[in-house]
């Protein structure tokens, strides 16, 4: 049986676990729900770390805990910022709507540390209380949606920024060693003029570094911070000079300019800018899912099929087929911004249910960020090294379907006119003859010398703009 220590908060006494740092509120939280098996992100626990670090220097400053106490808070929360205790956060994401039990897990652990520290026994509170030292100046209220910004902010910063990148990167390199290619384009899944296998993969590059754009957009929604509004955003119990000073140091510690909210009532009865700040990453997203979707396209076959481009070998496709390849990387990216639509309806529905003044459903709407930044980040990479590196161009597969095209007509329309060009697009499909070897045949009746035939259907020329 494991052993026990016995804890007291307002409600009275509580078995919690010998070692754990966290002490009785947190583990009343625990016992209270049982919902999911999961915690919240890493993300979040090392914010609060955070957010108690800065808090302990500020009212050491400021004189509202003695800088003998706060000293120590920081030595505990830094520990906690750097993931030393992520073991000791055991509270479900489906807990309080207010994050109440994390908040009051951060001020546990971090003052059950310093009791460690300090020789004294865990739980005795001695020398750190954890709600009159650890959360002096705030409340669940306004750390929980800080937290929320900060965990958003440096994982975008630090991961999914990076990782857009480098794929921005790999598909701007394909751009240009593919911009000899010539290929049939390609609209309502039907064929059209040629265009460069180089400026298909352009198209795809410059997708990714919008999704870039859209991501430092996406940091921009979330700059500001509710510290400093504590309850219900009148800031009661926190120093006036408090909020300015703590963000200051979060902001260097982060490198991400946040500032306080110029509204506290609105920091914490709404979560507007992270409903804007998600609904860049679904963006993001969709741009992922087209790129995704057109390069398996495009490499489908490898014979029966599209078949202008070959996808590196990742893995066998069939247990039952020897020889198949499949088009894995890509449909990870697609099931992965499946996932990101449907944490953008968590989001938004989370979003939209602030009651007067607290939004109550923060911890589900920071799951769902955090899985979309973490999923983004984790697919953008691998789909640039595992599969967007290492893709090769099908000339001979791209130069027959050009020439096997109806669409080649059309370069013929302002020479020979609409009608006359329409009607050997139909002959080429119920002959099967190309459109230049019906032009060649037809050459006398069209009315044009063969060099001008020859220059017409000249799919290169079809690539570039024309005066």
């Amino acid at each position: 049986m494991n052993e026990t220590r016995i804890e007291k908060d307002t409600m009275g006494e509580m078995e919690v676990p010998a070692d754990a740092l966290y002490g009785a509120s947190t583990q009343r939280a625990v016992i209270n729900f049982p919902i999911s098996g999961e915690t919240l992100s890493p993300y979040i626990i090392h914010a609060y770390g955070l957010i108690k670090w800065a808090a302990a220097r500020v009212n050491g400053e400021l004189g509202h805990v003695e800088t003998t106490l706060t000293d120590k808070i920081e030595v505990a929360a830094k520990e906690v910022y750097e993931g030393k205790h992520d073991e000791h956060f055991p509270v479900d994401i489906y807990q309080t709507g207010s994050g109440t039990s994390t908040n009051m897990n951060a001020n546990e652990v971090i003052a059950n540390r310093c009791s460690q520290i300090e020789g004294k026994p865990i739980g005795s509170k001695d020398p750190i209380h954890p709600n009159d030292h650890v959360n002096q100046g705030q409340s669940s209220n306004d750390t929980f949606p800080t937290a929320m910004h900060i965990a958003a902010g440096v994982a975008v910063k630090e991961n999914l920024i990076p990782a857009l990148e480098d794929l921005h990167s790999a598909l701007k390199n394909k751009s240009e060693e593919f911009n000899d290619i010539l290929k049939i384009g390609r609209t309502h899944l039907m064929d059209a003029t040629p265009v460069r296998l180089g400026q298909e993969f352009a198209g795809y590059a410059k997708q990714i570094e919008r999704s870039v754009d859209r991501a430092h957009k996406a940091l921009k929604a979330i700059h500001e911070l509710a510290l400093g509004g504590t309850a219900v955003g009148t800031g009661l119990n926190c120093h006036p000079d408090f909020p300015a000073k703590a963000i200051e140091f979060i902001s260097q510690k982060t490198g991400i300019e946040f500032r306080e909210a110029e509204n506290h009532f609105e920091a914490q009865a709404a979560k507007d800018s992270l409903v804007e700040f998600h609904g860049q990453l679904t963006t993001i997203a969709t741009s992922l899912y087209k790129i995704a979707n057109d390069i398996r396209l495009l490499g489908s076959g490898p014979r029966c099929s599209i078949g202008e481009i070959k996808l590196p070998a990742t893995q066998p496709g069939s247990s039952i087929m020897p020889g198949k390849v499949n088009p894995v990387m890509s449909e990870a990216v697609t099931m992965v911004a499946s996932r990101v639509y449907g944490n953008q309806s968590t989001v938004a529905w989370a979003g939209a249910n602030g009651h007067f003044e607290l939004n109550v459903f923060m911890p589900v709407m920071s799951k769902a960020i955090m899985e979309s930044i973490q999923l983004l980040s984790t697919s953008a990479k691998t789909f640039s090294s595992k599969c967007v590196q290492g893709i090769k161009a099908n000339k001979e597969r791209c130069n027959e379907l050009i020439e096997y095209s109806l669409s080649m007509v059309t370069s013929l329309a302002p020479i020979i006119g609409y009608e006359t060009a329409a009607k050997i697009a139909k002959e080429s499909v119920e002959t099967g003859k190309t459109v230049r070897e019906l032009c060649v045949e037809q050459l006398s009746d069209l009315n044009i010398s063969e060099e001008e035939l020859t220059s017409a259907l000249d799919p290169s020329k079809m690539t570039e703009p024309s005066l």
